[in-house]
């Protein structure tokens, strides 16, 4: 049944079922005076090619390598990796303090040649390599010994801390699941063994059946606003059919999911007409050899903004004290992006004078 009025007007809490924990909803501090920060908007539009960009084709990267002259994506191992493939076994331990080395492999994956596209303007067609390559990536390194997990990721902006505007993004594999991925796969894993379903199966029927969260959906894929979600504009990207892993997606599936990737960042850029902040990920299943017919493939995106190009979401507070807390309700962040248009507002044709 559609939420409850009284959930639309006062404040309460709502359960995330992937992670256990919750989050506080407030909708009527949507009145509230913004007298703090705004952010610089963006507005210089960026070259085709930047010969000072490390990501560009042809040009030296800073540890003084050459990338090719490639035309399409192009991958490689990241020159200041976070995780080192030689880290080793060594483990410390003295009562409550705990550590031990972490290996892994990190990649920069250059979405395209272009240094002023952005997954927004690359199209379907330019996003299919994107998906392959994040495929391609999850499938050679999950395959490897020392991985049990794989981590494909965007970081969009310099309001999220990303440090080359070129398209690009990132595959991290480590020897151990990282915290968000030990939450989910216990939570999905609980919910198969009582019900026998894959609990974003479940949910996804659950939505679809609703319909006041689903931003858009194709063949494949449909978008939404998580019942749950913590960031403004937060939205989620599932698939309709089994799919547990980046390396089940077969052709159909990676020409939709591209298409998918491709509306969702149009409608991004078309809610503040601006070029659209958020760091986004897949989420799949362990890379450790096991079926794990609990998982769901999903991507999550977490975009920043609250109220205008300039006005941000910060956790702070309460939020890193207590619960993370938000203003905009689901279903009202889900009816704007949904109400957007699927073109992108740079194309659109000037009015007839």
């Amino acid at each position: 049944m559609p939420m409850s009025p009284d959930l639309r007007e006062t404040s309460h809490r709502r359960l995330n079922p992937l992670r256990g924990d919750w989050v506080v909803v407030s909708p009527h501090r949507t009145q509230r005076p913004w007298q703090g920060r705004r952010e610089a908007v963006a507005t210089d539009a960026q070259p085709r090619h930047d010969p000072g960009c490390y990501l560009c084709a042809g040009n030296l990267r800073a540890n003084g390598a050459r990338n090719p002259d490639y035309r399409s994506t192009f991958a490689f191992d990241n020159d200041f990796a976070a995780l080192k493939s030689d880290a080793g076994d060594a483990r410390f331990e003295d009562g409550l303090m705990v550590a031990e080395a972490e290996s892994g492999v990190c990649r920069v994956i250059c979405f395209s040649p272009r240094h002023d596209l952005t997954l927004a303007r690359m199209g379907p067609a330019g996003i299919v390599p994107v998906v392959e390559a994040f495929v391609a990536q999850a499938r050679e390194l999950g395959a490897r010994a020392d991985v049990r997990s794989v981590q494909a990721f965007e970081n969009r902006g310099e309001i999220m801390g990303c440090s080359n505007p070129h398209p690009h993004g990132q595959v991290w594999a480590s020897r151990h699941e990282p915290n968000e991925l030990v939450a989910e796969t216990a939570s999905q894993a609980a919910h198969f063994a009582r019900h026998g379903r894959p609990m974003l199966a479940d949910y996804l029927a659950r939505e679809l059946a609703l319909g006041e969260r689903i931003v858009f959906e194709n063949e494949c894929f449909a978008c939404l606003v998580p019942f749950w979600a913590t960031w403004p504009f937060e939205t989620m990207l599932l698939p309709k059919r089994p799919l547990g892993a980046l390396d089940d997606l077969d052709a159909g599936d990676v020409a939709a999911l591209a298409a998918a990737l491709s509306e969702l960042t149009i409608r991004y850029d078309n809610l503040f007409e601006t070029s659209f902040p958020y760091s986004m990920g897949f989420h799949q299943r362990p890379a450790d050899g096991a079926p794990h017919p609990e998982w769901t493939l999903h991507a999550h995106f977490y975009p920043p903004l609250l109220r205008s190009a300039s006005v941000k979401k910060f956790m702070v507070g309460f939020e890193m004290l207590g619960s993370p807390q938000r203003d905009i309700t689901p279903e009202a962040a889900a009816g704007r992006l949904r109400a957007l248009p699927a073109t992108h507002y740079l194309d659109r044709a000037a009015p007839a004078p």
